[in-house]
């Protein structure tokens, strides 16, 4: 009788420690609330490090693009990203009615994708705007061309 007890009694707290663990569809959903505000992933620390320096160098090479190519160019990649946001932010939206963790996975991987994208786009635009005050900086004023001092 006390083996049959004991064995009750095991069953019930098992039942009860299993209860009391979140099921695959509460941890669905705890993730899929996470994703209220801006996401931030665990990057291991070797990946991060080179995650970032890539993102930073692709930032600095639209900053030169826009300091340096044609006026024309830089307006045509200016639109070009404008254009990549603005499908991003659609198909961000569109995701947001999956759902799941695919839902999940989509909305993460467009979030990231359209956060690049937008700072690679206002990279650009500083670069362009660097261009103008160089080339303001660089006209010669006219009061320095009109007098002329000869010593002789």
């Amino acid at each position: 009788m006390c083996t049959v007890i004991s064995l009750v009694t095991y069953v019930n707290k098992t039942k009860e420690m299993v209860d009391a663990q979140p099921t695959m569809e509460e941890t669905i959903l705890v993730g899929e609330d996470l994703m209220m505000g801006p996401p931030s992933p665990i990057i291991p620390k070797e990946i991060a490090s080179h995650d970032k320096e890539l993102r930073q160098r692709l930032q600095d090479s639209e900053c030169k693009l826009g300091s340096s190519m044609p006026l024309d160019q830089a307006k045509e990649r200016v639109s070009q990203l404008e254009s990549e946001v603005t499908t991003l932010e659609r198909r961000f939206i569109l995701a947001s009615g999956v759902e799941g963790i695919e839902g999940f996975r989509q909305r993460w991987s467009l979030h990231g994708r359209l956060t690049d994208t937008k700072r690679r786009l206002e990279s650009l635009k500083g670069g362009m705007e660097n261009r103008k005050v160089d080339v303001k900086k660089d006209e010669p004023t006219q009061s320095s061309t009109t007098k002329r001092w000869f010593f002789g």
